[in-house]
């Protein structure tokens, strides 16, 4: 299936699941992963605390509660540190994770941010790049959309898209 791209909130799609750019504790944070414990609700960050955590590059799986999804895919992207330290690698293991959640819990759609493009620092191209290679690679038949919270991050998601990123 294309991979859809749209500039929104990601914590008002009502999809089979969302991801969120979460931090090693699950227990939310800053930029998406606050937002979407916000508009979750308490229920997200008690099943969250049950969890344990979850290592860079790892997702683990949790109920929506009160967001339109049905599900929210946690992942941990990595911090850049200068390209050196297996930072690619690591953000295409939290695609590849997070769709096998995906495929393994029978679902049909899913939404990705950008993950680790903000705080964590990771090139936006770059990161645009990785992320559509490794959907491309693993989505198999799920409906994927890429979520851009701005219209640089959404231009950056189509041109890696239409392969005008290399």
């Amino acid at each position: 299936m294309p991979i859809a791209t749209l500039q929104g909130d990601i914590t008002r799609l009502a999809m089979d699941a969302i991801v969120n750019a979460a931090n090693r504790t699950l227990l939310g944070g800053g930029g998406v992963d606050g937002a979407i414990h916000r508009a979750a609700g308490p229920g997200l960050l008690a099943e969250c605390r049950l969890l344990g955590g979850c290592p860079t590059g790892e997702a683990r799986i949790t109920a929506g509660y009160d967001l339109p999804a049905r599900h929210v895919i946690h992942t941990v992207g990595p911090v850049w540190q200068g390209g050196g330290a297996g930072e690619d690698d690591l953000l295409a293991r939290c695609y590849r994770n997070s769709l096998a959640l995906a495929h393994a819990h029978g679902l049909a759609s899913i939404a990705f941010p950008a993950i680790s493009t903000g705080i964590y620092g990771f090139p936006a191209a770059r990161a645009a790049l990785i992320a559509v290679e490794t959907i491309e690679a693993h989505a198999g038949l799920l409906d994927v959309t890429l979520v851009a919270f701005d219209r640089a991050s959404l231009t950056t998601l189509d041109a890696a898209l239409d392969g005008s990123v290399r």
